[in-house]
């Protein structure tokens, strides 16, 4: 079995759900006086969640006041976000139903079909309260002895209320390797057996324990194509908010060429040129994510047209994974 080389350093891709212009302000998160005076004062916001949709008004997320939601919301109910264009930021979800002012169901959103219409800074925040209303709520009660939780420090940690106990929960994300392997002119892309007949995409896999990311390249590479890989060059990475994962993009060396789809996740795996990309022989995932800017990244080194320009990516709306 080929071993791969250590990851290789390269220029970072840029991309979607990552940078925006939040501070995370932790000092503020771990003082209970001063969390207490943002929630107060008048410059606080609130980012509000009901049943995996965001509150959204013209393309932009709304952001609310804590007056707004009094009835429903309070401090303990929030989490602290950081400060984002002079404003305390916070993130709640919000019971069965909005009840407070100005809260009508008709301005709330999924959050993939509206998050290709969104600003590169909304979309970032969005994916960031998005991902820790959720942690939140999938450690209501503790994994060590069922009693609830309890949020402290603006909301980053959940603690056993049984003072016995006392465990602590921290915000977890999920690490997935997304890679796309060359060999020559080619590019290996796959298909799940949901998709459409013409989409394809990057190999993707979730990081085990006590592996590398450059091993779980290289295993996930080996068992949903057979191929071999002989380097990886790290590009970038993208938080990934469906649910909670953080996409770690390579491109990779194929040390092989024949494809066998060993563990049955792909229902198809082919070698594309640039060429058949160009002609649209294939849907590729949207623009959005990092698969899309891997491929990129690869096919603009060539005198043809941009990868962007030729309109081949997903609608952000059907996609259901980060490839």
């Amino acid at each position: 079995m080929r071993r791969v080389c250590g990851i290789l350093a390269c220029m970072v891709l840029k991309t979607f759900f990552s940078g925006g212009s939040i501070a995370r302000a932790v000092h503020i998160r771990t003082d209970p006086g001063e969390l207490a005076l943002a929630w107060a004062g008048p410059s606080a916001r609130v980012v509000t969640v009901w049943r995996s949709r965001c509150m959204v008004r013209n393309d932009e997320i709304v952001l609310l006041r804590p007056a707004d939601v009094a009835t429903t919301i309070g401090l303990d109910d929030t989490i602290y976000l950081g400060q984002r264009h002079g404003k305390h930021v916070f993130a709640a979800m919000l019971g069965d139903e909005p009840t407070a002012s100005g809260l009508d169901e008709t301005v709330f959103a999924g959050f993939r079909g509206l998050m290709g219409n969104l600003s590169a800074d909304d979309a970032a925040l969005l994916a960031y309260a998005k991902g820790m209303v959720e942690w939140q709520q999938r450690h209501r009660y503790c994994g060590r002895c069922g009693t609830i939780n309890k949020a402290e420090t603006g909301g980053f940690t959940m603690i056993c209320s049984d003072l016995s106990c006392g465990q602590r929960n921290f915000p977890r994300i999920d690490p997935a390797i997304i890679v796309l392997v060359t060999t020559g002119d080619l590019c290996l892309l796959g298909r799940q057996s949901g998709w459409p007949e013409s989409r394809y995409s990057t190999i993707a896999g979730f990081v085990e324990p006590g592996e590398s990311l450059e091993d779980a390249v290289a295993r996930e590479v080996r068992e949903e194509t057979n191929i071999e890989i002989e380097s990886a060059r790290y590009l970038g990475s993208q938080p990934w908010p469906f649910p909670n994962a953080m996409m770690i993009g390579f491109h990779a060396t194929g040390a092989s060429t024949d494809i066998v789809l060993n563990d049955g996740e792909l229902a198809d795996a082919r070698w594309f040129s640039r060429e058949e990309l160009a002609a649209g022989l294939v849907s590729l995932p949207p623009v959005m994510s990092i698969a899309f800017r891997l491929i990129e990244r690869w096919f603009d080194e060539w005198e043809g047209p941009r990868l962007e320009a030729l309109n081949l990516s997903t609608d952000f709306s059907r996609s259901t994974d980060a490839g």
